[in-house]
Order: C-alpha cells, then structure tokens, then sequence
C-alpha cells in the first residue's frame, strides 16, 4: 500500500488562524483590504502618513496577523511603502518618481495599442464599449471609489486583450500607482481618466489607425500626468506659504 504523503505543519494554517475558518480569514482580509485602499483612493490618507497596526487592528477589530497580510499585499501594489522596523506609510512621491511612472506607462501602453490596432475582434469590441459604459455609470453616479478603479482597469483591459499575459503585472502596478497618486494630490475631483478619451482611443484601433491610437493614448496620459504634476506643485506652495505664517 502506498504512503500517504505527510502534510507540512503548516499547511492547514497558512491561511487562518487556529479555531478561525479559513473563509472567514480570507473575508477579514478583503474587508481591510477594500476599507484601506478606499481610503487611500479617496484621499482620506495623505501623503507619508504611517499606518500604526497597533491602531489599526483596534479600529477593525482584527488580528496583526491579518493585517500584515494586508499591509504586504498593498506594499506590493505600490500602494503603500513597507520600512523594515518602522512600518507602512503612505506613497510621498516626488515629481520625478511621478514621472518617472507615466513614462514607463507611456513607454509600455503604445505598445499595447500597436499590438491591438486594427485587430480587434468584435468581442474585443463589445467588452471595450461596455466597460466604457460602466465608467460613464459610475460618473454620473459620484461613484469615486469605482470611477478610479474603472478608469484604471481600462487600461489593464487593453493589456489583456492583447494577450500580454507577461505584462498584467506590470501595468496593474504602474496603473495602481498613478491612481493613487491622482487620489493623493488632487482627491476632491475624483478620476480624470476620461470614458470619452478611452472611447477616442477605442474607435482608432477599431478603425485600424495607429498614428491616431497612439497619439490619443499618448495625449491622454500626458493630461493626466499633467494635472498631477499641476496639483503637486500647487501642495508644495500651500505648504510654503504655511510655513511663512506659522513662523
């Protein structure tokens, strides 16, 4: 009779604490997931702020363990910064760091739209139109929280519809990052990532017009980059001008 395998000590535990059901493990976790990066997108957190676990696990009412986990997962997306020893803060980019990121986007999204210009399928078609309809919904409804995560999962859309099944990662980051960097210095408007530059964008690859994609996904994120820019600009003179006074 064959041996039966031995399961590693910790295998029944990598995912739920002991006596805790593993689904609801797995519901504490996205619930403090969802609740963090809300925060986060509406700009509730701002920039360089550290999120204590000690007080977090408090206003939760859940385990450091859980939401280390958390922590780890949103440090990965590059929606927080991990410190050994210190812990995790909130992003405070620089202009360069923004920068540095919308290019890498620009750089890795024309791409994107050569590869798919001129053959979409009309599948393609109808999921594109539709997730367009979904971000024009989520506006008029002051959706922010959906409108931002719309916005930026057309982008991820693209990426899938072009097979790059290699570069998911990449853009689900760099697209996360410039997300939040819209929420951190300029939270009042919500997401800028207009339905009707992505519908601009969507009938130039329908239309097999690759000067007219490029140049309307180039210009899109260059605006959106922009107005960024514009608004971290804009902080750092308020903080300036406080200083005078408060000195």
């Amino acid at each position: 009779m064959a041996t039966r395998p031995r399961r590693s000590p910790s295998a029944d535990t990598a995912t739920a604490s002991p006596g805790v059901p593993e689904d609801d493990a797995v519901s504490v976790e996205q619930r403090l997931y969802t609740s963090i990066t809300s925060a986060l997108l509406q700009g509730r957190l701002r920039p360089g702020a550290q999120l204590v676990e000690r007080d977090l696990a408090a206003a939760f009412g859940c385990t450091r363990g859980a939401l280390r986990k958390v922590l780890a997962r949103l440090g990965f997306e590059g929606k927080l910064v991990l410190e050994a020893n210190r812990g995790a803060f909130v992003p405070s980019p620089s202009e360069e760091d923004i920068r540095q990121v919308y290019r890498a986007r620009q750089i890795v999204e024309a791409g994107i739209v050569a590869a798919l210009c001129g053959a979409l399928s009309a599948q393609h078609r109808r999921r594109l139109r539709a997730h367009v309809r979904s971000e024009e919904n989520a506006a008029r409804a002051g959706a922010i929280d959906e409108s931002v995560r719309l916005a930026g999962q057309f982008h991820v859309l693209l990426t899938e519809l072009a097979g790059g099944t290699e570069l998911l990662g990449l853009v689900g980051q760099l697209v996360a990052k410039t997300e939040l960097y819209k929420a951190l210095f300029d939270p009042s408007k919500g997401s800028t990532c207009s339905a009707d530059e992505h519908l601009r964008i969507i009938e130039a690859l329908d239309a097999g017009d690759l000067q007219t994609a490029l140049t309307a996904m180039r210009e899109h994120l260059a605006e959106l980059e922009a107005r960024v820019i514009a608004q971290v600009r804009q902080s750092a003179a308020d903080e300036d001008i406080g200083a005078v006074f408060r000195g």
